[in-house]
């Protein structure tokens, strides 16, 4: 598992006194409350970078960080990712997992029959989508819902799916 989870990315700054303007890639956007540090990924490079402050701006955070003063220096940061430590993740609910732990994990079916892996996850608003691609670059498209969803071991990135009707041309008995 990746020790580091993606959180936002820098889209611009805010104002001329060095606020950054963050997109947020987690369902709790004040989440950026209870943070103390941050890093950002630069040219494939960490650093490590202490938050002065946050406040939030219609769906974006604005975050204040130590050593960027002014909009002169909020420039080399644009578009750039933030990344925090495991340890300083949200506790998710049962049944709730972290894209990044989803991503690469081995999909088969209730039935043994290898799918692929998950290459990208999106959501619906109802519920998430897993996009899983096999060998061929084959593409299943599966809701992330109880009715397809079996068992997810994040551990050893392996999840069990069950194809309920309408998924990949329907059930196997229907098929001609």
């Amino acid at each position: 598992m990746d020790n580091l989870l993606e959180i936002g990315q820098i889209v611009n700054s805010y104002g001329i006194k060095g606020f950054l303007k963050v997109v947020p890639f987690t369902d709790n956007v004040k989440r950026f409350d209870d943070l103390k540090t941050i890093y950002i990924e630069k040219n494939k490079k960490l650093s490590e970078i202490e938050i002065e402050e946050v406040k939030y701006h219609k769906n974006l955070v604005l975050l204040k960080l130590k050593g960027i003063d002014d909009i002169n220096d909020t420039l080399e940061f644009k578009n750039c990712y933030i990344k925090i430590d495991r340890k300083d993740a949200v506790e998710l609910p049962e049944d709730t997992y972290f894209i990044v732990d989803l991503i690469d994990m081995d999909v088969t079916t209730d039935e043994g029959e290898n799918l692929g892996k998950i290459v990208d996850v999106f959501p619906t608003g109802s519920n998430d989508v897993y996009v899983v691609k096999d060998e061929l670059g084959k593409q299943v498209l599966l809701p992330a819902i109880g009715d397809v969803i079996k068992s997810v071991d994040v551990k050893n990135k392996k999840m069990v799916v069950h194809l309920i009707e309408g998924l990949i041309g329907g059930n196997k008995e229907n098929e001609v």
